[in-house]
């Protein structure tokens, strides 16, 4: 009997160590999975940033150069670029998801054929999706945008330029894809920090030559090709074998295409809800006045590249944990709430305060009358949007892309008759009301929709939403007071007043030992570098 005791004891105790053993190693594997997304969201804000100072010089330049109406059309050129290369039937997406599946399951075989058979499919989309669009270009040139008669024939042959190139702008995207499935983002990031800065800077080296649309049009996209030259060597580099098996798979075929079927839906309706604004003031008020709301609306959305940078990562992430271990999938998602918010909501606010004043220094005084209150609203709006995109990729990377599309399905009929009336009634500051309001709606169904996923409310979220509602108030004060020294005055209280709520409420014990320890190490660095 006793040794039966003992017996049972040791197995007790054995069946404990393994215990403590397997949670010591999940313990490791977390820290390791944060190291790598804390890595990689560093890389990719520094890749979506850098183009940015490029920005912030060259629009003053082009406005000039090119005058209201030119620089007008060239913004839409650069939402179009951006917005067709998202008709990839959602692949882009499935690839990343699928890839990175295909990697933690240790079938690194499997990975070549499932790329050449995204790929074939991406082309032939681009293909598709060129031709249509290039069909109807005129009546979208001539009509919806209300083009003035004097740029309309070289606006066209500008955007037939885009339409040729959509293969091309769908390939890139792919092949990103590739490298993010693998966690180089070391590698997307060489191609995207000089593209980005291209982007703006093209323009600027054709000006002392040309302001003709379909010259800068040129240029910009001869980058995106040498870009997606560039890709396709590093995607052979990480995978050698790509070369050495080049096959098609009917079967990983219907995987792909299922899973990026509603992707698809959502990647045409999304961008549509996020630039509408800027075609329904063309095509209402002028296309002169684009450039009124397009600038700070450019200015303000960049923000979203911070969200955007962490997203990017934090996907693949959720693809790979959210059925195995939904409490490490709902930590990561406190995460990602809680680190967009305190960048985001300190550097939104800023741009409310300082708006006025930023534009003036900018673009000058009359520029900044017509389009500070854009700015502040907007500014709004986009810490909905980036709040928006942790549950957006939370509920993508469960497998669940059909939710987001039937959302945005649902949610589109009413966005339109909104913004219609609000920019008929009140013009361009009426476009950024609507704008905003439905960012908020929708960003307020993702978060309700991700927490019944993930089956309980997280406590680090609730935390967060408590200083979302408390901190409101914030952005009201900011639109009422005027002058610079009141201004100065709120930012000089508002900041002591946020870091002691992000200190005392947000962070937890391990993130505060983690930023102590950053902060001795600057300071020791610091003194030493004195003495």
């Amino acid at each position: 009997m006793k040794n039966q005791t003992k017996t049972g004891c040791a197995w007790l105790q054995k069946k404990e160590l393994r215990k403590v053993a397997d949670k010591k190693t999940e313990n490791t594997n977390n820290l390791i999975q944060g190291r790598i997304i804390a890595r990689n969201t560093i890389l990719n804000l520094v890749g979506y940033g850098t183009p940015l100072l490029v920005a912030l010089v060259t629009i003053p330049i082009l406005i000039k150069g090119l005058e209201a109406e030119r620089f007008g059309v060239l913004t839409l050129v650069w939402v179009l670029i951006s917005y067709i290369g998202l008709f990839d039937l959602g692949l882009g997406r499935a690839l990343i998801k699928l890839i990175a599946e295909k990697l933690g399951a240790n079938k690194k075989d499997e990975i070549p054929t499932l790329i050449w058979t995204g790929l074939s499919i991406m082309f032939c989309t681009g293909v598709i999706v060129g031709g249509v669009t290039a069909v109807f270009l005129p009546w979208f040139v001539k009509v919806l945008l209300n083009i003035p008669l004097d740029l309309q024939k070289e606006t066209l042959k500008a955007f037939y330029l885009i339409a040729g190139f959509v293969p091309i702008i769908v390939l890139s995207i792919a092949l990103r894809g590739i490298l993010e499935a693998h966690q180089r983002f070391d590698l997307t990031n060489i191609v995207r920090i000089p593209l980005g800065i291209f982007t703006f800077l093209a323009p600027v080296l054709v000006l002392p030559f040309s302001t003709s649309l379909f010259h800068i049009v040129a240029l910009i996209l001869t980058g995106r090709m040498l870009a997606c030259i560039v890709q396709a060597g590093f995607c052979f580099r990480i995978v050698p074998s790509l070369g050495n098996k080049i096959a098609f798979e009917s079967k990983m075929a219907g995987v792909l295409v299922r899973f990026g079927g509603w992707m698809t839906i959502t990647n045409i309706i999304s961008p549509i809800m996020i630039y509408l604004d800027r075609f329904f003031i063309s095509g209402i008020i002028s296309v002169s006045a684009v450039a009124y709301y397009a600038t700070p609306s450019e200015v303000v959305t960049k923000l979203t590249l911070i969200a955007g940078a962490m997203m990017a990562v934090f996907f693949p992430t959720f693809s790979s944990v959210f059925m195995q271990d939904k409490n490490y999938a709902a930590r990561l998602f406190a995460k990602g709430v809680k680190y967009v918010f305190m960048i985001i909501f300190p550097l939104s606010l800023f741009i409310v305060v300082l708006s006025y004043e930023g534009l003036s220094i900018w673009l000058g005084s009359e520029f900044a009358e017509k389009s500070t209150m854009v700015m502040q609203v907007l500014s709004l709006g986009v810490l909905f949007l980036c709040l928006g995109q942790v549950p957006y990729a939370l509920i993508q990377g469960a497998g669940r892309p059909d939710i987001t599309a039937k959302l945005h399905l649902i949610e589109i009929p009413f966005y339109i008759v909104v913004l219609f009336i609000m920019t008929n009634g009140y013009g361009i500051k009426g476009a950024s009301i609507a704008w905003t309001a439905r960012l908020a709606v929708d960003s307020a169904i993702m978060f309700y929709i991700a927490f019944k996923m993930l089956g309980k409310k997280n406590e680090q979220i609730i935390r967060v939403f408590v200083v979302i509602i408390l901190t409101s108030a914030a952005y009201i004060l900011a639109l009422i007071i005027s002058g610079i020294f009141q201004k100065s005055l709120f930012i000089c209280l508002f900041l002591p007043l946020y870091l002691s709520f992000v200190w005392f409420y947000i962070l937890n014990f391990g993130e505060k030992e983690i930023v102590q320890e950053k902060i001795k190490k600057i300071c020791k660095h610091g003194f030493s570098g004195q003495s």
